[in-house]
């Protein structure tokens, strides 16, 4: 689906660390010194879900395949980036490719990791980046509406953008973000081609300690009441530990290690399984003996659009789907003895396919 969240954030708090670790097809530079990451890295990332295991478990396949997301490692924004400052442009306009935010935010005390900010502030951080998103879509706003005020003297259609972007405008200068004002579906129509940098779901990832790792600590307490404020996610999670666990190959390695700093999954895990729902994401399941696969589809979809994921002749020659929940699925353990209990069910175009759905396409092409 090409979908991609990308890792935003000040110099030096960690993305590049972050992106190493979930990162399956990609490593980033980590260095201690700004704009170490200038091209966005872009890499594809498993997206854990139990459910496939349990599936496998049960139908034995020849090869599990999961579903994954792509993750882009932007460089970190500074002060001023809105004109221009630290090749602010550039990297403004990589965010502006993603479709949605993970904003990693400094929560530790350390004199040998460089900060340009003063004293440690996630609050202040935050904030930051959040003007500086703010005054790019302020400008985008304005230049829009100087186009607009001259259409809508004679385009009712015009004019109704234009009462949008007035809107926004005002709620931009008030130092708010645009996925604050509560849109309609028809208003986000209005501005959906300036792709506003502010209008993006956000996820925050509070970068602490060690210590702090399962508690969290008096910085990461204070972006979470931020955080809360916006009814926003925050991950709490020491990366720099979740680049080692990534780098571990031998699963026993790695659960003695996970052991030592009592973590029953890494905290990645976490982080991937909210990015994907912050993309408005689901999956369903196919199984059969050659293979047990995860597939991505939108929230919302109907059986042919997700029949069209796997092939698009899926789509356009759709007759019908055979659905398995997936709880009934693993309660009588193979699709034969689901069907024999009368938990398969045959659906048509109109079907709304659930996260979790087990099913067979039917199609003519």
């Amino acid at each position: 689906m090409a979908l991609q969240a990308g890792i935003v954030g000040l110099p030096n708090v960690g993305k590049s660390t972050l992106f190493n670790a979930v990162s399956n097809s990609a490593k980033a530079q980590a260095s201690n010194y700004r704009f170490c990451t200038i091209e966005p890295n872009v890499g594809l990332v498993d997206v854990p879900d139990e459910r496939i295991a349990k599936l496998a478990e049960l139908v034995q396949p020849d090869r599990t395949v999961p579903t994954q997301i792509e993750i882009v490692d932007i460089a970190g924004l500074v002060k001023g980036a809105s004109k221009g400052e630290g090749l602010g442009n550039k990297f403004l306009a990589n965010i502006r490719e993603v479709d949605a935010v993970i904003h990693v935010i400094r929560c530790f005390e350390d004199e040998n990791v460089l900060r340009e900010e003063g004293a440690i502030n996630p609050v202040s951080d935050k904030e930051i980046i959040d003007t500086e998103l703010q005054l790019k879509d302020l400008d985008s706003v304005e230049k829009q509406i100087q186009k607009k005020e001259k259409q809508a003297k004679t385009d009712p259609k015009a004019k109704v953008e234009l009462e949008v972007l007035q809107r926004c405008q005002a709620h931009l200068e008030q130092g708010k973000s645009i996925r604050a004002l509560d849109l309609s579906k028809e208003d986000k129509s209005a501005v959906a081609d300036l792709f506003l940098l502010t209008d993006k779901p956000v996820l925050y990832v509070a970068n602490v300690d060690e210590a702090s790792m399962h508690t969290g600590n008096k910085y990461s307490e204070a972006l979470q009441k931020v955080a809360a404020e916006e009814g926003a996610e925050i991950i709490i999670m020491n990366n720099s530990i979740e680049a080692q666990i990534s780098e571990m190959d031998d699963p026993d390695d790695k659960a003695l290690f996970m052991d030592e700093y009592k973590m029953t999954e890494p905290a990645l895990s976490r982080l991937i399984r909210s990015a994907y729902k912050l993309l408005g994401l689901n999956t369903y399941f196919t199984a059969g003996v050659q293979e047990v696969r995860a597939w991505t589809f939108h929230e919302g979809w109907k059986a042919p659009q997700c029949a069209g994921v796997i092939h698009t002749d899926f789509e356009k020659g759709f007759i019908k789907a055979e659905v398995i929940g997936y709880n009934d699925y693993i309660t009588y353990k193979s699709e034969a003895a689901a069907r024999d209990a009368g938990k398969l069910r045959i659906e048509g175009k109109e079907y709304l396919v659930k996260d979790g759905d087990v099913m067979h396409f039917r199609f003519n092409v």
